[in-house]
């Protein structure tokens, strides 16, 4: 009696997550590009482009805080935190 080949165990890939933020406003022809683990940010203005790296850095503060990860936060919970990282 011959043993069938059995097919290789598959893992299910853990989730991966990331934050992209875009800004449209740049005149002034300056390339920004701003870059982290698990976020990159790209274009805008000198002003956008700020507030898009404060509100970011500031949001994954917040998340590690209330000790969630970007993979498996609600996505609501995270809009939420977004919105109160962003600066007025």
């Amino acid at each position: 009696m011959s043993k069938k080949p059995t097919a290789p165990s598959r893992k299910t890939p853990a989730p991966t997550a990331g934050l992209l933020g875009v800004g449209l406003d740049h005149a002034d022809g300056h390339k920004r590009i701003t870059q982290g683990e698990k976020f990159i940010l790209v274009g805008g203005s000198e002003e956008t482009h700020g507030r898009m790296t404060e509100t970011t850095l500031k949001t994954f503060e917040e998340l590690k805080r209330r000790d969630k990860r970007l993979e498996t936060v609600d996505p609501r919970e995270l809009a939420e935190i977004v919105h109160k990282s962003t600066p007025v």
